[in-house]
């Protein structure tokens, strides 16, 4: 069975990928594995909590649990009869993760939204699309999201 490995960021975007994702696996016969991936916390987030040390573990935590609440309801939502859906979700930096993942799984397809916020931004903070695209080593869908 082939594999369709779709990192989400569970914004409002996540629906198209996902719908993306579920027609491709329904034509090839695969199965979806969707995966969400938590930044790190920041060195400096410590500073902002110094009166509470323990305010950024409950943070990380809470957001943590918010996005496997999430997850969940995404693979109640699109597993089916003839469709198996699971989630994973990591830690990391998310072109990395995903690139691991994808290895891991040994994913035959990667589906990917992109936002498609601009070079500055890119430059910035990063793309985890562009990150995916130069390394997959297997075929890499994008879903535009901009505009929709």
């Amino acid at each position: 069975m082939k594999t369709i490995l779709v990192p989400v960021d569970l914004s409002a975007a996540t629906t198209r990928v996902v719908a993306a994702a579920v027609t491709l696996a329904k034509l090839i016969r695969g199965r979806v594995v969707l995966m969400h991936v938590i930044l790190p916390q920041p060195i400096l987030a410590g500073d902002l909590y110094a009166l509470d040390p323990g305010a950024v573990a409950r943070a990380a935590d809470a957001e943590e649990k918010l996005a496997a609440r999430k997850l969940h309801a995404l693979v109640r939502r699109w597993s089916g009869k003839k469709l198996s859906v699971r989630s994973v979700q990591t830690t990391g930096a998310p072109a990395g993760e995903i690139l691991a993942q994808a290895a891991a799984l040994k994913a035959d397809y990667i589906v990917i939204g992109s936002h498609g916020h601009g070079v500055a931004y890119d430059l910035l903070i990063g793309s985890a699309v562009q990150g995916v695209l130069r390394k997959a080593n297997c075929p890499v869908l994008v879903i535009p999201i901009k505009g929709r």
